[in-house]
């Protein structure tokens, strides 16, 4: 990695702050675990990050082994990066440091809230008591990005689709699934407002909102 500014110190946490520790890698990183992504979608999902910086990353984190590129066959015919064993790794050290960053005085900065940040803010919070004797699967749809959960015995569990249809649907934006989930506005304005499509049960759906820690 020609030009890079490197620490020249053997522990441990700088060698990894050689891999991730440059602007965007751990948000990247961040982006790619729900699965692989496009370049397009990652850059979607990374707001204010431009193409060079992008492709500069990417580099950088496939040379150094935490992410792999490939590419898919006919039809879909296109190159998606995806993060290697070793980099899923990281999974539980970016949801720490989501944790310790909840923690942070002052407000919420404004800014869009990516799909594959939602998902890991909706795993994190999730509040087991909250969801005594609820059994249901419920389906997040964020734009280009899917989810779908089974709740039961207190645990929310991301589970691949099976072509049934889940008990409920959410269709929304990540901001708008996020300003309901942390009481920022209520479920039914945004349902009113359209901004929030339910599909199957409108009570599952509502109390779907209920089962998680304020952020």
């Amino acid at each position: 990695m020609p030009g890079r500014r490197r620490y020249t110190d053997p522990c441990p946490i700088a060698q990894a702050l050689d891999l991730v520790g440059e602007r965007w890698a751990l948000l990247i990183v961040r982006e790619l675990l729900p699965g692989p992504k496009r370049f397009t979608d990652l850059r979607t999902g990374l707001d204010g990050i431009s193409p060079n910086v992008l492709s500069q990353r990417l580099e950088e984190l496939e040379e150094g082994g935490v992410v792999d590129r490939r590419y898919l066959p006919p039809p879909a015919a296109s190159q998606v990066y995806e993060l290697s064993a070793w980099g899923r790794d990281l999974e539980p050290i970016v949801r720490a440091i989501g944790r310790w960053g909840r923690g942070r005085a002052g407000p919420t900065p404004e800014g869009r809230l990516s799909a594959s940040a939602l998902l890991l803010l909706v795993e994190d919070l999730f509040d087991p008591e909250a969801a005594a004797g609820l059994k249901a699967r419920v389906a997040l749809h964020l734009g280009s990005e899917q989810a779908q959960y089974r709740i039961t015995k207190k645990e929310l569990r991301p589970e691949s689709p099976d072509g049934s249809e889940p008990d409920t649907v959410l269709t929304a934006s990540p901001d708008t699934v996020f300003s309901v989930l942390r009481g920022a506005e209520g479920f039914a304005t945004a349902t009113a407002e359209g901004r929030l499509d339910v599909r199957g049960d409108p009570t599952l759906a509502e109390r779907f909102f209920t089962l998680f820690r304020r952020p």
